[in-house]
């Protein structure tokens, strides 16, 4: 097993130890999704103004994009943080292992428990309210876990440019407010205004949310999205290794 094999691994249990952190990337989209589906009736009816299709079903996937949010932006950076204030970092820069390769491991700790996340919030739906699975598995997928790089990016950007815990937890939460709109959580894509659904394009989150939605209805993601996720993957992850301070 390698070195970075090791470190996923102890992470992962990390992870898993953290009940605030696991309940969000895995348990939160479908305990969402029944509260939604069981408080309002109307979420289990076709409705005109999406073409025919069950609110529950939009917002299936807009509700992966929150748990995205929510674990990148809040679980991400506050763990960040307490690694470089308890100088778990420091001390790794003096071992063989490189501080980045844990980095690397939260983001791959992350992405994989979002996306068990995802696979138990759609047997939830399917099972209690008939949502049937996304028309697209491959390009959701590809969406997603675009989708989460990009926001673990972002979150690694605050981290790094934050000097300490606290900082990193409020610039977080200016940014996940503000995302979240964008990504449809109020007002799904096919309802949003034009202009910010222009806007919403070129948003990480916003691109992500779409595309994901794009898939879930049977569609690829548009290249654009893709194009805008990428970017935005490779732009913020590089300012965060230029940046990143590991003390």
């Amino acid at each position: 097993m390698t070195a970075l094999a090791k470190i996923i691994r102890v992470e992962a249990k990390l992870f898993l130890r953290d009940p605030v952190g696991a309940f969000f990337a895995i348990a939160f989209p479908a305990l969402l999704l029944l509260v939604l589906g069981l408080a309002m009736p109307g979420f289990r009816e076709p409705t005109d103004e999406l073409d025919g299709r069950l609110p529950m079903e939009v917002y299936l996937p807009i509700t992966m994009t929150l748990a995205i949010a929510t674990v990148t932006m809040v679980t991400l950076l506050g763990v960040v943080g307490s690694y470089r204030e308890r100088g778990v970092l420091r001390r790794l820069s003096t071992t063989p292992v490189s501080p980045a390769a844990l980095l690397v491991a939260q983001v791959a700790v992350n992405v994989g428990a979002l996306l068990v996340g995802c696979a138990l919030a759609w047997l939830v739906a399917a099972t209690v309210f008939d949502v049937p699975p996304p028309g697209n598995v491959a390009g959701f997928v590809l969406a997603f876990t675009l989708g989460s790089c990009t926001m673990c990016a972002l979150a690694l950007l605050v981290a790094a440019v934050t000097p300490s815990a606290r900082a990193s937890s409020g610039v977080g939460q200016l940014i996940y407010f503000p995302m979240m709109f964008f990504a449809g959580v109020w007002t799904p894509g096919p309802l949003m205004p034009d202009v910010v659904r222009e806007i919403a394009d070129f948003t990480p989150l916003g691109a992500a949310s779409l595309a994901v939605q794009d898939a879930w209805a049977g569609a690829w993601p548009t290249l654009l999205h893709l194009a805008v996720m990428v970017g935005f993957t490779v732009v913020l992850g590089g300012f965060a290794a230029r940046y990143f301070r590991w003390e």
